[in-house]
């Protein structure tokens, strides 16, 4: 083969390379052991829903402070012991869990007062906790983020 034909297969070979490179995916490690396009492990507790604005006549009143709640959900088979999780907002005020979740429940989170139950549990709050512009985080017990929710203009509305 001549030094010419060398040459123009040597390019072809590194053009196709380069073309090859630059069709896979973004994979590279990011200097944090995982790769760009390795999803985050999602826990099987999650937040769901959310009523941040209390319906009708925001008075204070322990009816219109339960009226917002934040929905906690166990999406596993199994029973999860939430004890020592939290949920938070920016503004600082948090909520420590003493209870274990079915598998496949949920838990409703209301801002007042009230008795607890498998079902709804209760801040004891007197003042209103979910702003109409906050996010909601869900903590496990040694302090992760297991989960976050935003609404107004930081986010969507859940």
């Amino acid at each position: 083969m001549s030094r010419s034909a060398r040459r123009i297969t040597a390019a072809v070979l590194a053009s196709g390379a380069l073309l090859a490179a630059a069709a896979l995916p973004a994979a590279a490690d990011n200097g944090h052991g995982r790769t760009h396009d390795a999803p985050a492990k999602r826990s099987v507790i999650v937040l769901g829903k959310i009523q941040y604005d209390s319906p009708g006549r925001e008075d204070g009143s322990n009816r219109s402070l339960n009226g917002e709640w934040v929905t906690v959900t166990n999406t596993s088979r199994q029973s999860a012991d939430l004890r020592g999780w939290t949920l938070g907002d920016e503004g600082g005020h948090t909520y420590r869990f003493k209870l274990r979740l079915a598998g496949r429940s949920s838990v409703r989170v209301h801002t007042g007062v009230g008795r607890d139950n498998g079902h709804d549990v209760h801040q004891g709050r007197r003042t209103y906790v979910w702003d109409n512009r906050d996010t909601a985080t869900l903590r496990d017990a040694r302090g992760h983020k297991v989960d976050s929710e935003s609404w107004g203009r930081r986010g969507g509305h859940r």
